[in-house]
């Protein structure tokens, strides 16, 4: 089981003095609009709007450890503050937003403590601010992503429809609603008219949404995410090749359409490549992730991502890659990276270096299911088959939906009886 790393815009934050930041950016370089507030926390420390605006700068610059000194400034100079717990808990969700729930819904039993915390922290601050504004639709909608992060797939529709409720007309609620609704079809592998209403969710923003606030890309890339899952889902239920035909051909349409409205934008050229990837079209793959790479080649989940392509493709340079993704990995990143160069090496039959590898991922998430999966099929390969049985148990009572873990813990008690 390869994992292919995935990740979408979610967060959004709130800011004061909005339209002068907003004109700012856009007028200026993000470094400019740094600048400005910048000096104005220093020649105002008092004036908390501008260091709340600073925080926001940074995290259209890609800083995160700055904007969180700003937010952590801001929360300890006063709680009350609209930009502050808001602020702060959509903050630590898009810095560890790595954090993900397996497909039972629960967070793995050995991720980083830290990045519970920080979830757990995320929550608090929302809830706060919920409490202190319970009609803006941008709180629901990123308290929401923290109780999606954590598994709380009910709770998060709860909130989405408070969002919608208050907002009706608020596009980034209206964005969230339609991803919930595919990441629940794509959860169940149950389309019915879920993906045909978030479709119809999608089309509508892209068409009414103010494109001074609706960033065309990301609004290609909502309505591709659920074209892409009515083509996989129909296409695992081998359906009809006409209504298979016609999904592929909305998938492409809107992703490349995504990639016209910025073709500069990596991530789009990244989810294309995943898309391609999972229609087995692995050197069309190759080669969409080799160009979303030259757009940003530090990001460790396309060469991850590339690494899986070339392996899939019979391609011996897939090694190389998987560990220039290692390189570019943080402690965070690295234990699904470490995981698939496992697979790859039980693949080539050595099995132990796919085991050190494996137990490496392990030691960094002793919860996560595929690497003890994977792990178990290596003793299994060993003949070691009690070994394999613990690790298909553990598999399971990580996340007991993955089905793999479950079919292998069958196999391998059965085989284990006959020894």
């Amino acid at each position: 089981m390869l994992i292919v790393m995935r990740f979408f815009p979610f967060v959004t934050c709130q800011c004061l003095n909005r339209n002068f930041l907003e004109y700012y950016l856009i007028v200026h370089p993000v470094q400019s609009a740094i600048s400005v507030f910048s000096t104005l926390t220093t020649v105002a420390p008092d004036y908390l709007d501008s260091l709340a605006n600073l925080g926001v700068a940074y995290i259209q610059s890609g800083d995160l450890e700055l904007a969180t000194k700003c937010f952590q400034e801001l929360v300890l100079k006063d709680q009350s503050h609209p930009a502050a717990l808001v602020n702060y808990g959509a903050l630590l969700l898009c810095k560890y937003g790595s954090l993900a729930a397996g497909a039972s819904g629960t967070v793995n039993a050995g991720s980083y403590l830290h990045q519970k915390e920080a979830l757990v922290a995320a929550k608090e601050c929302l809830l706060a601010a919920v409490r202190s504004d319970p009609k803006a639709a941008s709180i629901w909608v990123n308290l929401a992503n923290a109780y999606h992060m954590a598994g709380e797939h009910r709770n998060s529709k709860r909130c989405l429809e408070q969002a919608a409720k208050f907002e009706p007309n608020h596009m980034p609620a209206r964005y969230a609603i339609a991803v919930h609704r595919i990441r629940d079809a794509v959860r169940s592998q149950c389309s019915d008219d879920q993906l045909i209403w978030a479709a119809n969710e999608m089309a509508t923003v892209l068409k009414e949404g103010d494109t001074s606030v609706v960033d065309l890309p990301v609004a290609w890339a909502g309505l591709a995410m659920a074209h892409r899952a009515q083509h996989e889902i129909a296409a695992a239920y081998d359906g009809e090749q006409a209504i298979l035909n016609e999904a592929e051909e909305r998938a492409l349409y809107t992703l490349k359409q995504a990639i016209q409205e910025d073709p500069d934008d990596a991530v789009q050229w990244h989810q294309l490549g995943l898309y391609n990837m999972c229609t087995t079209q692995f050197s069309r793959s190759v080669n969409f992730l080799k160009a979303a790479i030259a757009r940003s080649p530090e990001c460790c989940y396309a060469w991850s991502n590339l690494g899986i392509a070339l392996q899939l493709s019979n391609d011996p340079s897939s090694e190389t890659v998987y560990k220039r993704a290692l390189v570019l990995s943080s402690s965070q990143q690295s234990y699904a990276i470490l995981s698939n160069i496992g697979i790859l090496y039980r693949q080539h039959r050595l099995y132990e270096l796919a085991r050190k590898m494996l137990s490496r991922s392990l030691e960094i998430c002793p919860g996560y299911a595929p690497a003890n999966n994977n792990l178990g099929l290596v003793f299994v390969a060993e003949g070691r088959w009690e070994d394999a049985v613990s690790c298909f148990e553990k598999a399971v009572k990580s996340d007991d939906l993955l089905d793999a873990a479950k079919s292998n813990l069958a196999k391998a008690l059965a085989l284990a009886k006959k020894q």
